[in-house]
């Protein structure tokens, strides 16, 4: 929420009203508390240490009533989450589960696309939570870890690469590769590994770019060529047979995935909710 209008919605007040108490509370501590750009709001350095405060005094309050009432009052409302597409489809399901049960009055609407795409979101403040494979240098976002990760080279079953554990960069290059398309953090970081062992993409035999992972493993086991994914994309195939993975000698591309927030912004109670829940239960003790 990034609009005094948008806040009078969800208080049910008019935005004037919340406009004068915003004012009546500068004045009263001759701080100001907001930047105001262009119809939309940013905490200031001061709103942020105050916002610290009151999240302190809201949450003694909710235990104060808890432990007089004998009971938890559930929280209602919104969770909007933007994740790339591993952490979007092979770990949000788990853990939304997870916190579905604990919170089942919240109400989640996730988004999957690429790495680029969902910090976007976060810094326009579309979205309160991104889950991405990659960081951004970007002074308004803070990133804080989710999950490692490994690029694996999969091939289909009866591939003439499918007999080994690994392979050279000079046998990657020898056949069709199916690669994912630019933003993607995948693709960021094999051509990081890449640039690292001293080669380029333009040395490889890129046959077709696609935009999800399902697509890519679909490509792979019709023949199309071999792949670079996330070993957590492929593990349901691994284990099946259909599709066989397999190191690069030459590169190393381990990554770590990330849950990115704009600091500039106060997330809603839904959206706190879900950060000290990723806090509290490891993505490892959730996901498969």
């Amino acid at each position: 929420m990034n609009s005094f209008t948008g806040a009078a919605k969800a208080l049910g007040l008019t935005q004037a009203a919340v406009s004068q108490r915003i004012q009546a509370l500068e004045k009263t501590l001759n701080k100001s508390l907001f930047d105001r750009r262009g119809g939309r709001v940013l905490l200031t350095e001061a709103g942020r240490t105050l916002y610290g405060y009151a999240q302190k005094i809201l949450g003694l309050h909710r235990e104060a009533r808890e432990e007089i009432t004998g009971h938890e009052h559930p929280v209602v409302g919104e969770l909007e989450i933007a994740a790339s597409s591993v952490p979007g489809e092979h770990l949000l399901p788990a853990l939304l589960s997870v916190f579905g049960q604990k919170h089942p009055h919240v109400r989640v609407r996730a988004a999957v696309s690429d790495s680029v795409a969902v910090l976007g979101q976060v810094e326009r403040g579309e979205v309160s939570v991104g889950l991405v494979g990659r960081k951004a240098d970007s002074p308004n976002l803070e990133f804080r870890f989710l999950a490692a990760d490994r690029m694996v080279l999969v091939t289909p079953t009866g591939h003439a690469l499918s007999r080994n554990t690994t392979a050279t960069i000079d046998q990657l290059a020898a056949h069709p590769l199916v690669l994912r398309e630019v933003g993607s953090g995948l693709r960021h970081c094999f051509e990081k590994a890449l640039d690292r062992a001293g080669r380029s993409l333009r040395e490889l035999r890129v046959a077709l770019e696609l935009g999800s992972n399902e697509a890519i493993k679909e490509a792979v086991s019709r023949g199309v060529g071999v792949a670079v994914l996330s070993v957590l994309a492929v593990q349901k195939e691994i284990r099946s047979g259909t599709l066989h993975a397999l190191d690069v000698e030459d590169i190393r591309c381990d990554r770590e995935m990330f849950v990115v927030q704009d600091c500039r912004r106060v997330p809603p109670l839904s959206a706190r909710l879900f950060l000290n829940f990723l806090d509290a239960n490891p993505v490892s003790d959730l996901a498969p």
